[in-house]
């Protein structure tokens, strides 16, 4: 049997932890990921990334010391399910960050390229997003986790990636994809965390790399779009919340407005991961880290001035005076 340490990336080792010690794990990987010093470096990290992007470089990782002993306190075919349903959603990066570099161009041309890159008329990609950059490690480092604890390799399966579709009015249109895509990075984030508190060794530090893609891209995203949409951030926590309550046995309505075709976003997800399968205890875990990561996004929100943001957000390409009537609009009806 491989040695295996007492301390990890979360805290003290629990073989067969109960709820109570991997909620300990899961508080440890929340100070240790998202304190609110961390979370206002990534925003402030944005300026920055506009004029010289650079990726985040990984640590070394050793791909042949993960093995078995490193999925903790959980059935390991859940786990497994988990990280093809992962692996899955991850695989059409491409399609995601031309979606949302689409409905960025009209309004935040600097963002759009971080998200999508350069694009020529015709469509070719001359130069990868960062965004892109970024997120392109995530699937083969899932793959070569299952590879290692199976012995099996493992193909993606492509799903459909929703197209651009604008409308009338470009602000609108990115506030609507906007929800989609905190939602998706803050799900990814929540994800992640919790399987770093159900992993060691090897495998966690594989998930520790992927879960800082993540955060670093929700508070990108997030900062940007309380920047754009000053008086949405309560709407972004309602909707969030009535996300979660979709996985719950509760009867009313949480959803802000616009509620069309919002919802089925983090159902979609909850069903790709195979959540049905899940134990009662594995879904609290994670509901309780749902509730964990927007409690301290939210203290992070909080203090988030317009000045603030402003310094983060803006770039001499941010379009601040188009379309300034449907801007207006659009914050009164939100």
């Amino acid at each position: 049997m491989n040695y295996q340490p007492s301390i990890d990336l979360a805290g003290e080792v629990c073989f067969r932890p109960n709820f109570f010690q991997t909620k300990n794990r899961i508080n440890y990987l929340i100070d240790e990921y998202l304190s609110l010093e961390q979370l206002c470096d990534r925003l402030e990290d944005l300026p920055q990334q506009f004029r010289n992007p650079q990726p985040r470089q990984w640590e070394p990782i050793n791909w042949q010391d993960i093995n078995l002993e490193q999925v903790i306190g959980i059935e390991l075919d859940i786990f497994l399910s988990i990280i093809q349903g992962a692996l899955d959603t991850e695989a059409p990066i491409r399609g995601y960050t031309q979606t949302s570099r689409k409905y960025l161009q009209p309004i935040h041309p600097s963002m759009a390229k971080f998200v999508g890159g350069a694009i020529r008329a015709d469509g070719t990609i001359v130069e990868l997003g960062l965004w892109e950059k970024e997120e392109r490690q995530h699937t083969p480092a899932l793959a070569k986790i299952y590879q290692h604890l199976t012995q099996k390799k493992i193909t993606p399966q492509l799903r459909q990636v929703k197209s651009y579709q604008p409308r009338e009015n470009p602000y609108q249109d990115l506030y609507g994809h906007g929800l989609h895509r905190v939602v998706t990075e803050y799900s990814a984030a929540c994800l992640y965390l919790w399987l770093m508190s159900h992993t060691t060794g090897t495998t966690q530090q594989v998930i520790a790399e992927i879960l800082q893609d993540e955060i670093n891209h929700m508070t990108k995203f997030w900062g940007m779009g309380m920047w754009l949409y000053p008086d949405s951030a309560q709407q972004l926590m309602r909707y969030i919340l009535s996300q979660i309550h979709t996985i719950l046995p509760l009867s009313y309505e949480l959803s802000p407005k616009p509620q069309s075709n919002l919802k089925p976003t983090f159902q979609r997800m909850m069903s790709v991961l195979n959540w049905q399968s899940w134990s009662i205890l594995s879904r609290g875990e994670l509901i309780y880290t749902f509730i964990g990561i927007l409690k301290r996004m939210w203290q992070w929100s909080r203090n988030l001035t317009p000045e603030y943001l402003q310094s983060c957000c803006a770039s001499p390409d941010f379009f601040v005076n188009n379309n300034l009537e449907s801007h207006q609009y659009l914050k009164s009806n939100l």
